[in-house]
């Protein structure tokens, strides 16, 4: 029997205090996924806090719906990686990038959304809309497993609008870093992690195939800006996915007309430097 250390308190009516702990035990530490302790300011912020409800009307059905959207300014970039994909702290930005109308199931990126012809509207009336049963639309955060079906979806309505090649390529992209992102969040304890990690990393690697399939050809013809990039930031990007996909000649390439290019930034051709080296490492 464990002694009691606070003697007979039932006699001054406190006995349901008598097991108590002297000493307060030390909480275990909440890890990101890099590795480095939870902060105390950084468990207070929650995902709701960059989030904030966004009313949209729909061009396709012309209804008005609302969705999840990332409060401008609200999160801290902590970097890029260097196929661009940005990382913020507290939230995962990239989850709130396709609109999806809870009506008739029209879905594309924010950037592309409102830009959609009277054929592209048939398409997606006739071939989308009799067969879409809806999405949750109570959540308060998108999940990684809700923010890739909505992603997902607007990848099927690029495609059944017959949407630009380079509108599909960057989809791919998004869907691939959401892939990389749900991998990254796995927590240590989840049953049998490992093997859903290398699923996630496989699937993520097909995305960026596709990605850098279109993207390759999109360079070459349709008009900058490209998904809002330059012509430099594309073709580092495509660089880049072309080093994920073992195509070294093209990246070499690629990086080396971006390093000797009057246009480029400073701040680019160095990315570029740096993804040179990594790649003569390799060879």
């Amino acid at each position: 029997m464990a002694e009691n250390l606070f003697g007979d308190l039932g006699k001054l009516g406190l006995g349901m205090l008598s097991d108590m702990e002297i000493y307060d035990k030390e909480e275990p530490k909440e890890v990101k996924a890099d590795g480095t302790a939870v902060t105390a300011a950084e468990k207070a912020i929650q995902e709701t806090d960059y989030t904030f409800d966004k009313s949209y009307r729909c061009p396709v059905c012309d209804s008005e719906f609302k969705v999840k959207a990332m409060k401008t300014g609200k999160a801290k970039l902590l970097g890029v990686d260097d196929d661009l994909r940005p990382r913020y702290q507290g939230v995962d930005s990239l989850k709130y990038d396709s609109i999806v109308c809870s009506k008739c199931g029209y879905a594309a990126l924010g950037r592309y959304f409102n830009y959609i012809s009277g054929p592209q509207i048939r398409l997606i009336r006739e071939k989308i809309t009799p067969n879409f049963k809806g999405v949750d639309t109570k959540c308060e955060v998108y999940s990684y497993d809700e923010a890739i079906t909505r992603h997902q979806l607007a990848l099927v309505n690029a495609v059944t609008k017959k949407g630009k090649v380079s509108e599909r390529a960057y989809i791919c992209l998004k869907l691939a870093w959401l892939f990389r992102g749900k991998a990254e969040s796995l927590p240590e304890n989840e049953k049998d992690r490992n093997n859903i990690i290398k699923e996630l990393k496989s699937t993520e690697k097909q995305y960026i195939m596709k990605a850098y399939e279109g993207l390759s050809s999109a360079m070459y013809k349709e008009p900058y800006p490209i998904a809002g990039m330059d012509e430099w930031t594309c073709a580092y990007l495509v660089a880049d996915l072309a080093i994920q996909c073992d195509d070294y000649t093209k990246a070499m390439k690629l990086l080396s007309d971006i390093i000797v290019s009057k246009a480029a930034s400073s701040k680019l051709k160095d990315r570029a430097r740096n993804l040179r080296k990594d790649i003569q490492g390799k060879l």
